[in-house]
Order: structure tokens, then sequence, then C-alpha cells
């Protein structure tokens, strides 16, 4: 047998030698890990691996499923909450429809009567309409809302629209509205007429008697376009802030009122807000609130 025969016979046998004990090793964490990420369930998602007790080579592997592992906990805590507030939501509505028909069925009315419990049971199922579509409407989003069509959209126009809708119920308050500023932006048309109307419902809503709402739109140079609505009425405490703009969540005073709302408009205007490229924030003290809306110009 020539030397270089030899030789490449008997090198994969002394690397392999060599690299045993470590390939063993490996091969134990591995299986240990197999076992402890296998014993995780929906019920310890808080669950993590120990980076620590991973060899160096794994170590990253380890970070990479603990990632996983957080996202995974979030999305099901998120899931869990959705689901009871869903529930909650439906709750009162189907609740009311079925005890009117219930009390409507326990003896005969008249025409009339019939018509006037028709009538209230409608506005329930109307209820119940707006709050699938926008739940629809959020599902989406969450899996990247999907932009049409983009067109340029003068805020001005869109703004005006939206007050001139709300016109007759200011005016009822005594509320004065201002437009001030102008700017184009490029997106959706119909998709920023709902975000709109989304913020100027709930300052015509929250906005004391007599009082005001002034709408801004600025330009920052070539950069962005911002588009302020204020508003004079009840306040925001600053606690609310980090949630306001969350699914369902609605301040306690406007739950004590009974408010149409069931706490989505704000989550889908962000929502909206985000898929044009933008931010949305709100401020507020001494009664005057502040809604921002921010789009790359």
């Amino acid at each position: 047998m020539s030397a270089r025969a030899y030789t490449s016979g008997t090198q994969p046998s002394a690397a392999w030698r060599h690299c045993a004990p470590w390939a063993e090793r490996l091969a134990v964490s591995l299986r240990a890990m197999g076992r402890e990420v296998g014993g995780i369930t929906a019920r310890h998602l808080d669950a993590r691996l120990s980076a620590a007790a991973v060899p160096a080579e794994l170590a990253e592997l380890a970070d990479t499923l603990n990632g996983m592992l957080a996202r995974l906990e979030d999305s099901f805590r998120r899931l869990s909450n959705f689901s009871s507030d869903l529930a909650h939501e439906l709750r009162t509505p189907v609740s009311n429809l079925l005890t009117q028909t219930q009390v409507t069925l326990s003896k005969s009315r008249t025409g009339d009567e019939y018509r006037d419990i028709l009538a209230s049971n409608a506005e329930e199922f109307e209820r119940l309409a707006r709050l699938v579509s926008d739940m629809l409407f959020l599902a989406k989003s969450e899996n990247d809302l999907a932009m049409p069509s983009r067109e340029p959209i003068s805020l001005a126009d869109e703004v005006s629209s939206v007050l001139e809708f709300y016109e007759a119920l200011a005016e009822e308050k005594g509320i004065v509205v201002t437009l001030v500023g102008q700017g184009t932006i490029s997106g959706g048309r119909l998709m920023m007429r709902r975000a709109i109307c989304n913020l100027v419902s709930n300052a015509v809503r929250h906005t004391s008697p007599g009082g005001t709402i002034t709408v801004q739109i600025l330009e920052h140079g070539r950069s962005w376009i911002e588009l302020q609505l204020e508003n004079v009425g009840e306040g925001i405490p600053a606690e609310h802030f980090p949630r306001l703009f969350e699914r369902f969540y609605r301040i306690d005073f406007a739950r004590q009122r009974q408010s149409e709302g069931a706490g989505l408009g704000l989550e889908i205007t962000k929502s909206i807000v985000r898929a044009h490229g933008g931010e949305a924030d709100v401020s507020s003290a001494n009664g005057v609130t502040t809604f921002c809306l921010k789009f790359p110009a």
C-alpha cells in the first residue's frame, strides 16, 4: 500500500477520534433541549431554556428558541385577552336581544308596539354588525394591512368632509370646530377617511357643550405631515395613555356613560396610520386632549 493511500485511509479515523467526545456532548445536549422544549405546553409558555446549561456552540440556538417561546407567549396572551373581551362585548347586545324577544312573545301586542320593538332590535343588530366588521378589519391589520391602492390624498379635503358629516351633532352641543392648514399624503382614501372619522367622532362625543375642536395640518419640511386634533372636554388621565389605542379599551367614565363605541375605533385608527408608515400618539392636560397622526410626506 502506498504512503498516500495509507494517509488518506487513516486521517478520517484520527479526526473522528478527536471529534467524537465533542460530537457526543452536543448530541446529549440536543436531546436534552429536545426533551425540555417538548415538555413546554400552552399553559407553561413562560418556561425558557437556560443558555448557561448548554455548550457554547448551542447557546445561539437556545436564544433563538427562547425568542420563539416569548413570541408564542405574547400571542397566546393577546389571543386569550381578545377572546375574553370579545365575549364580553358580544354578551350585552345578544342578551338584550334575547330578553327583549322573550318579553315581546310573553303577550299579544299592537302593530305599533311590534314595530317599536323591531326597531330597537335592529339597533342592536347594527351594533353587532359594526363590531364584527371592526374585528375583521383588525384581524387583517395584524397580518400587515393591505393597501388596496395608493393615491394623493388632501388631508384638508378629507377632514372637511368628515367635519361636514358631524356638523349637526357639533352644533347640537354648541361645539365650535376649526380646521387650519393643509397637506397631501399618499395612501388609501377610504382607509384614511375612516381613521379621521374615528377621531372626530370621539372628539364630538367627549367635548364639553360649548367647547371647541381644532384640527391642524402641519407640514414638517419634506419629511413628515402631521394631523393634530385637539378638543376641550373631559381630558384623559396620563395613566390611560399606554393602553388608549388597545383593543376594547375604554376609560371608566366612557363606560359609565354607556358609550355606543365598542372601544375599537382608536386601534383601527392606529392600524391605518401604521399601514401608511406613520405614527399615532395622544396627550392630554388641563382638559385639553390632542391626538396626533404623523405620516411620511
